[in-house]
């Protein structure tokens, strides 16, 4: 069960499926956010240094040099998200990749984003044809991938760019087949080596064949 009151009642929504199960992430995953935020930024006067891989700390004025602090890039992102239409894209690949499954896996899309900006995030998606179900989460992401999975045992598959969230699918869905996807690859650099039960790929040409054959598809 999700711990998100609100993501469990958007998956109670959902149409009983028994296909194989592709859970994705959006940001990095399916849409573009760490190249197009940059420029979101600078409409604001800011800029964006990635010398970690986190936000915070890392967004400062480019007039002053003051470094933002944590609300400040809360309420950024808030923002960002709220014209996500104007800035983010769809991943090379993604779209393509994910047609070429649609007839024999349940695709499930998990953000990890507030819930007031689902609306938004839908009507974007719909907008670039990608019409899949889209569900929205303020907490950890693996409880919400189990409950996705249900009880029949059916093979699953979830793609991330944030190994956190990889690692809290396999703590409540051991068995799941678990992929670290990120748009922009040289973020890679910032994080520490992934543990074994995740498998790296590098863009969604690499990452298509692994899913099918993790999925039996």
């Amino acid at each position: 069960m999700s711990d998100d009151p609100e993501t469990l009642r958007q998956i109670a929504e959902l149409a009983s499926d028994d296909r194989p199960l592709l859970v994705l992430d959006v940001d990095d995953v399916l849409l573009e956010f760490i190249r197009p935020f940059p420029k979101f930024l600078e409409t604001k006067g800011l800029g964006l240094t990635l010398a970690s891989f986190r936000l915070t700390g890392n967004v400062a004025e480019k007039a002053s040099g003051r470094v933002v602090d944590q609300d400040e890039v809360t309420a950024l992102l808030d923002e960002f998200f709220h014209g996500q239409a104007d800035w983010q894209s769809v991943t090379e690949g993604a779209a393509e990749a994910l047609a070429s499954f649609h007839d024999r896996v349940e695709i499930v899309l998990l953000t990890a984003m507030f819930h007031r900006h689902r609306a938004a995030r839908r009507a974007h998606l719909d907008a670039l044809g990608l019409t899949y179900p889209l569900l929205t989460t303020e907490m950890a992401k693996g409880p919400a991938v189990a409950r996705l999975r249900g009880g029949k045992g059916r093979p699953v598959a979830f793609v991330d760019d944030q190994p956190n969230n990889l690692m809290s699918a396999a703590q409540a869905v051991p068995e799941a087949h678990l992929f670290h996807l990120m748009a922009d690859n040289s973020l890679r650099d910032f994080l520490p080596p992934l543990p074994d039960a995740i498998t790296p790929v590098h863009d969604w040409r690499e990452a298509r064949p692994k899913i099918a054959a993790a999925l039996g598809v």
